[in-house]
């Protein structure tokens, strides 16, 4: 049991897990009540076209520019709406109005990304899922619009039920049936567009469908389906994260098939049950012993190898977005340097990727603060800026089977420019040699773009050399 709390407490020592974790929950809550009314309305696959529809909205906010889920959000609102009323309106009903969104969108993101940026690691992250790559911003919208969806599901959750059994009957007690249609609608607009970032264009429906399916084989009131669906859809995502931490494996991929493995369990139960306390009593049994199994998988392996495969392509010269109040606080001339009283934040070999990632997305966290990592040294040179840059780096997962350079630009700080004389003390080593790097977090701008690197205090060549590649 040590072991399996040591694994984890180390899960959530990173900050970065805590909110990806919180967020998870909020998401897998959200799609498994609404699941349950999609899937008896026969409905289910509306998550499938909605999240292309999400692809093809972010596509044009990565074109433009502009914040993903600020564009994605009333894009997917607007499009559900549409397929509600053409699906009632029209001839073109049902999954063919489905197969129409979801084709037409998809192909329409496709071509506003390769007419644009091609298909880098942002556009991947969406397609497969990244949980761990969300900015703070991105985290408190993501918290609020869940909030906001459990909050209305709770307070018309009578009106759903009516408008999801016999939506005719419904009508015909004055019911607006057609009012809580397009709110079940937008609510499922809302967490589609939230499940992308965890589970990726690609798999979010089964977010959807999996939870409310497994309970259905057991339960048969909406109340207890819509109950035990939300237990399972969390269970599973926590169970989830924990394998993907432990074996390294993608985190959607690794909720879907947990799901699958409950459905399954599920549907042999539904064959055995013989009475509501036996199907309880089973019901309770599959959920520790799936639990106890997960735990005992992880305490087997321990804290080996690397966690949450995410493919996030971390360059080193990638831009980040700062406040006036941050510039003006690590500004050049203000490069804070490293003070070894201060705690040093270390980029693990475990989480390599996901830490320098974080760093990027919320440089407002690290800004100031001692980073310490190892890797390859490499120089660059730009003939129209007549200087080099140096870096160092590992190689990790890109986006379609384009691997990727993470890590860091480092420099010696000095007041005039980021370059610093070759002194003895401030040396840079031969590119490609095995380093551990450590400075302080600062930033400097070029071509109206802000760009981190780290001031060394010190940069150190090892005789040793560590594992190049890493997936995360």
């Amino acid at each position: 049991m040590n072991v399996i709390s040591d694994t984890i407490v180390s899960m959530f020592s990173y900050t970065f897990i805590v909110r990806a974790v919180i967020v998870g929950f909020l998401v897998s809550l959200c799609a498994s009540l609404l699941g349950v009314s999609l899937v008896l309305k026969r409905y289910s696959m509306i998550g499938d076209g909605l999240s292309h529809v999400g692809f093809a909205a972010l596509a044009i906010a990565t074109a433009l520019n502009m914040a993903p889920l600020t564009v994605s959000i009333p894009i997917v609102v607007a499009a559900a709406f549409f397929l509600l009323r053409l699906s009632a309106h029209s001839k073109i009903r049902g999954d063919a109005a489905i197969a129409l969104f979801s084709t037409g969108a998809l192909a329409i993101g496709v071509m506003v990304i390769s007419m644009t940026t091609g298909m880098n690691t942002d556009v991947c992250n969406y397609l497969f899922g990244s949980i761990l790559a969300m900015s703070k911003a991105d985290v408190r919208l993501s918290i609020v619009l869940s909030a906001a969806v459990i909050f209305l599901f709770a307070v018309f959750y009578n009106k759903i039920f009516a408008v999801t059994f016999d939506e005719n009957f419904a009508r015909a007690t004055g019911v607006r049936a057609g009012l809580y249609n397009m709110i079940v609608a937008l609510l499922t607009a809302v967490t589609i567009v939230l499940g992308m970032r965890m589970m990726g264009a690609l798999l979010i429906s089964s977010l959807i469908i999996f939870p409310a399916l497994s309970s259905m084989r057991l339960f048969k009131s909406f109340r207890t389906v819509t109950i035990s669906s939300a237990l399972i859809s969390i269970f599973c995502f926590f169970a989830g994260v924990l394998i993907s931490y432990v074996f390294a494996t993608p985190t959607g991929a690794s909720v879907v098939v947990f799901n699958m493995l409950i459905f399954a369990v599920f549907s042999v139960l539904a064959v055995l049950r013989s009475s509501r306390i036996i199907q309880a009593g089973l019901c309770l049994t599959v959920l520790l012993g799936a639990g106890f199994l997960t735990l005992g998988s992880c305490s087997k392996i321990g804290s080996q190898g690397p966690v949450l495969n995410t493919p996030q392509n971390a360059a080193g010269t990638r831009s980040v977005e700062l406040t006036d109040a941050e510039k003006a606080a690590f500004a050049p001339g203000n490069i804070p340097l490293a003070d070894k009283t201060s705690k040093t934040i270390e980029i693990t070999e475990k989480m390599f990727i996901a830490q320098v990632n974080d760093i990027y997305l919320n440089p407002e966290d690290y800004l100031g603060k001692i980073i310490k990592l190892e890797g390859i040294f490499k120089t660059i040179g730009y003939a129209e800026m007549n200087r080099d840059f140096y870096f160092v780096l590992r190689s990790g997962p890109g986006c379609c089977g384009n691997d990727g350079a993470v890590g860091f630009e480092v420099s010696w700080p000095i007041t005039t420019g980021l370059n610093s004389p070759q002194t003895e003390d401030r040396r840079y080593p031969k590119p490609n040699e095995w380093v551990a790097a450590e400075g302080s977090l600062a930033y400097y701008e070029e071509g109206g773009h802000s760009y981190l690197y780290l001031a060394l205090s010190s940069l150190e060549v090892k005789h040793q050399r560590g594992a190049e590649f890493v997936n995360q």
